[in-house]
């Protein structure tokens, strides 16, 4: 592993899954930061030798073959620095979110045109296994210029999300419910 930051448990099968960010110097758009799953005790994810699970380093990848290692169950863009994750176990949110993985992605720093800057949502098949990775709080890029960077995500026990900006230094609170109406006087 490399430069892991966001870890939780799967709420059911315990199984460890943590975010990873790839190393820097190979290119504008290589390697991807990883989401990862731990199966079982000892299994290595290839650094330094092979990032992304198909990448093999230019540098220390000679002699290693990265189905040597284990690959991430998804990758998360290139530099897109993916910090803080946490499963969703509320009940706020619509069902779709139950078990799921919202995953904060602090930005890039180092790409021309820079990426993340948001918090993405993964929705697990039941074998653990990534089914999809999708945009769910965005907004912080504005002309390639960063106006928010999320840090992490904490499920409270209301079942709303708190995420974390230190560029803007401010906590968002997001939740879900029936639009309310305007109170006339």
């Amino acid at each position: 592993m490399r430069n892991s930051v966001g870890f939780d448990f799967h709420p059911i099968n315990k199984e460890l899954y943590f975010t990873d960010n790839g190393r820097d110097l190979i290119s504008d758009d290589l390697p991807n930061d990883e989401l990862n799953r731990v199966t079982k005790t000892g299994q290595h994810f290839g650094f330094p030798y092979c990032h992304q699970g198909d990448l093999p380093d230019n540098e220390f990848g000679a002699g290693h073959a990265c189905s040597e290692y284990v690959p991430p169950i998804a990758k998360l863009g290139p530099h897109s620095a993916s910090l803080g994750m946490r499963f969703y176990a509320g009940t706020m949110f619509p069902q779709k979110y139950r078990g799921g993985i919202f995953v904060a992605r602090h930005g890039s720093w180092n790409k021309s045109e820079k990426i993340g800057a948001d918090v993405v949502f993964v929705t697990l098949n039941r074998d653990g296994s990534v089914k999809s990775v999708e945009p769910f709080l965005t907004g912080f890029l504005k002309d390639n210029n960063f106006i928010g960077r999320p840090v992490d995500v904490q499920v409270m026990r209301d079942g709303s999300l708190l995420v974390s900006d230190d560029y803007a230094g401010a906590i968002y609170r997001i939740s879900y419910g029936a639009p309310r109406t305007a109170e006339r006087n």
